[in-house]
């Protein structure tokens, strides 16, 4: 779905997560994360499929002639695929989580053996990338960036592009974790879900970077589980269970999470309990 940069809202989210707060979750969540991450890979699937709608339809061919950046590439799946649509070009995996870079070593591997010169990790975090400007020729990053600042994580991934390079990312919007946001209202007035930044902001956020030919599409998502702890567990195994907004009580205790079991059984359907996740996707390129 396209949706014109006209419609915008330019009113950021600015409160995010703390970098080592985010940090300290993913280096946790390193040794579950793969065996979780469903929406995750559809979510890099669907990007590539974007990316290479997009380039076609600009008539910009991959392979590239720059490095490939993965910007928080976590346990490393986008990497191979990274490296069949852009083969010969150097290919850099960072992500601020150092057990989520160790956990992408086997992928790294792999790549290494074929192309031993192309392959680097880097540790860092994607509000101040350790690179030159005008460096890459593709910054692509999936489901990462809403755990940034995104104006920010943005304009740095402007700085580092080369003119005429590409910037493909997915996100994750407000429609996510939607149940579980509305099982918890009836809980406590605390906010226990991150407040995504929607299409408004992203597109804003694009083209304040100074990134053109913006595209933005949107897809959602569905998992269901069998029992609440299942939903906990799985958003605990990518990480995204100690990410949220300051303020929040951390504990429930037992009658909130008895409250909490009977808000969510009251959103149930035949396949079990849903947890929704809404994702966005953007496709823009460095101007001249």
């Amino acid at each position: 779905m396209n949706m014109s940069l006209n419609a915008y809202s330019r009113q950021y989210r600015p409160l995010r997560p703390d970098t080592a707060q985010v940090q300290a979750a993913f280096d946790r969540a390193a040794l579950t994360y793969d065996a979780a991450a469903v929406v995750q890979r559809q979510a890099a699937q669907g990007l590539l499929a974007h990316l290479l709608e997009y380039a076609d339809a600009l008539n910009i061919p991959l392979p590239l002639s720059a490095p490939v950046l993965d910007a928080g590439c976590g346990t490393g799946y986008a990497l191979p695929l990274l490296a069949q649509h852009c083969p010969g070009q150097p290919l850099l995996a960072l992500d601020v989580a150092p057990a989520m870079l160790r956990s992408s070593q086997h992928v790294l591997r792999g790549l290494q053996s074929a192309v031993p010169s192309l392959c680097a990790t880097v540790c860092a975090d994607l509000h101040a990338l350790p690179l030159a400007a005008a460096s890459l020729g593709l910054y692509w990053s999936s489901l990462a960036l809403q755990w940034c600042h995104v104006p920010t994580a943005l304009t740095e991934a402007r700085r580092v592009l080369r003119p005429q390079a590409l910037l493909a990312a997915a996100t994750l919007g407000p429609g996510t974790l939607a149940e579980l946001a509305k099982a918890f209202a009836y809980v406590d007035t605390h906010r226990h879900v991150l407040a995504f930044d929607d299409a408004a902001c992203i597109g804003a956020a694009l083209t304040d970077a100074g990134l053109v030919d913006v595209q933005l599409h949107r897809a959602s998502f569905t998992l269901h589980y069998p029992h609440l702890r299942d939903v906990l567990a799985a958003i605990k195994s990518v990480g995204a269970n100690r990410v949220g907004p300051a303020g929040r009580s951390p504990w429930l205790g037992r009658t909130g999470l008895l409250r909490l079991e009977q808000a969510y059984e009251c959103l149930r359907t035949p396949a079990g309990l849903p947890l929704s996740y809404e994702v966005i996707y953007m496709l823009a390129r460095a101007g001249a």
